[in-house]
């Protein structure tokens, strides 16, 4: 049972607060309600820009990464379609510096030509090398628009294209800043040896005088239901052939998504798992081959991803991986494979909340999805998944109306 409070200034900004006396350390996780599917369609990668302008400098600190080193810190950041998420671990004695960092650059960023242009060019470069140059880069550009065509989730975090990057001015920018980086968009967790009055008071000191900017109401386009197979095959320079299949499937902490994402576990959690038992050992189709979903804040994908052996036809390993999704939907799995899997999650997920980074993260991602304290019920959830729910799960899932595939062939 992780315990914490949690408070919520008058500007919006909710802080959650979670004492660790085991740590010498402190995690301060900053969660931005802003990310790809909040873009305009074209004007796409803004979000992901803004994971790099916000290292870029602010109205009083120059060099942000200068300052955490110098207190014996680290920093970095992610984004998601959803969300855009800055952390920092530190010695719980210089938590305030934490405060002041970051509320500093949620109160104003250093909005020069300078900033732009160098961050610009780097968000450019990570597009070329890890998304245009690097084998199987791009099948995330590929399948995300064959399996969406209503829903922003149909671009990835990185942009449509690169020219959206290319032609962003100050004015865009800023306009953006402005509208999704404010305290009533923001949850901050606070995990570690820390004194909960004195977070509070910090957070009052630091963040209370920052001004709510609401304003902006999201209104996302609704993806339809699918009601056809869709294919695309496409040939790179890649060392093997791959294939993607996406199937649409319900959003995170929705009923139906625990018993799909245990499917996933299923079939490619661990060496007992069916399809490196069945597709990589028995029938020696893959070198690899995964099923994982996405986890999205609105309805997502489950994704199965795998690499050909050498000399395996496409339509061979293809339909293999049908014969496996097929079977789930034929039968109830036995008791002891399903409690199997459930010890698995289990241990996963006490080991995880060992580290005050973790808790941090997930803190402040449950208050997302509608209450910091679903963190506590999370296990249980999984734990009282019966066979028979996964069996209508499989059935509802993995027809092929709902399924989009990418096959991706190597050039000869």
């Amino acid at each position: 049972m992780i315990k914490f409070e949690k408070i919520v200034l008058k500007n919006g900004l909710k802080i959650i607060i979670h004492q660790d006396k085991s740590s010498p350390l402190v995690a301060v996780n900053l969660l931005y309600d802003i990310g790809a599917r909040d873009e305009d369609s074209n004007r796409t990668g803004f979000a992901h820009l803004f994971e790099h302008l916000m290292f870029g400098g602010s109205g009083n600190i120059p060099d942000y990464d200068k300052v955490v080193q110098q207190i014996g810190g680290s920093n970095n950041a992610f984004t998601t379609n959803d969300i855009t998420n800055y952390y920092l671990t530190l010695p719980s004695s210089n938590l305030e510096v934490a405060f002041w960092l970051e509320s500093d650059r949620m109160n104003q960023l250093d909005f020069s030509k300078k900033s732009l242009d160098v961050q610009r060019n780097v968000v450019i470069e990570e597009f070329k090398q890890r998304y245009l140059n690097e084998p199987y880069g791009d099948a995330m550009l590929l399948l995300r628009p064959l399996a969406y065509k209503m829903h922003p989730y149909l671009w990835a975090t990185i942009g449509k294209e690169i020219k959206h990057i290319e032609e962003a001015t100050l004015i865009d920018v800023e306009d953006f800043f402005y509208t999704h980086y404010g305290p009533q968009n923001c949850i901050l967790s606070v995990v570690g040896n820390v004194d909960i009055s004195e977070v509070k008071r910090l957070a009052e000191k630091w963040f209370g005088d920052i001004p709510d900017r609401s304003g902006y109401v999201r209104e996302l386009s609704v993806e339809l239901p699918q009601v056809e197979a869709r294919k695309m095959d496409v040939e790179r320079d890649v060392p093997a052939d791959s294939i993607y299949m996406s199937f649409h499937m319900d959003k995170k902490g929705g009923k139906d998504y625990f018993p799909v994402d245990l499917l996933s576990d299923v079939l490619s959690r661990g060496q007992s798992s069916r399809f490196n038992q069945e597709l990589i050992k028995n029938k020696k189709l893959f070198g690899n081959i995964d099923a994982y979903v996405s986890g999205s804040l609105d309805p997502g994908m489950f994704i199965v991803s795998g690499k050909l052996l050498p000399n395996i036809k496409m339509v061979d390993a293809e339909n293999a991986i049908w014969v496996e999704l097929e079977k789930l939907k034929a039968a109830d799995i036995e008791a002891r494979e399903l409690q199997k899997l459930k010890n698995k999650i289990e241990s996963t997920t006490v080991f995880e909340e060992i580290g005050v980074l973790n808790k941090a993260m997930n803190l402040a991602q449950f208050e997302l999805l509608g209450d910091a304290n679903l963190i506590n019920s999370e296990v249980e959830k999984y734990q009282n998944i019966s066979a028979h729910e996964l069996n209508v799960a499989a059935k509802s899932v993995f027809k092929p109306e709902n399924s989009s595939t990418l096959r991706y062939y190597s050039k000869k």
